[in-house]
């Protein structure tokens, strides 16, 4: 499994535009080749944090994501309003269980 952690800071007044472009844009991701999960997550200790997970089964379904008219949207959208420069973080990871 590949897992991707992006943090990005907006101005507090353009993350409600930001998490709603998110929101549109979740099913699209989620039913790209090899998507296991999207998720994004608005900071509660910081009014300008987001953070997206992205989990997939491998770093060539990550990269076609990167690939895709919809992460050029998401840039397209969200690169003019970051007040600083997102951070990514990369894993590869092994799913030991899924407990429910």
């Amino acid at each position: 499994m590949f897992i991707a952690i992006v943090d990005f800071d907006t101005a507090a007044a353009d993350r409600p535009m930001a998490l709603a472009h998110l929101d549109n844009e979740c099913d699209q991701v989620r039913s790209m080749p090899g998507n296991r999960a999207f998720r994004v997550y608005a900071s509660r200790d910081d009014q300008t944090r987001t953070t997206v997970v992205h989990e997939w089964d491998d770093e060539a379904s990550f990269a076609g994501y990167q690939r895709s008219e919809c992460f050029a949207r998401t840039g397209a959208v969200l690169r003019p309003i970051m007040t600083g420069t997102p951070v990514s973080r990369r894993f590869r990871a092994e799913l030991l269980e899924t407990v429910a």
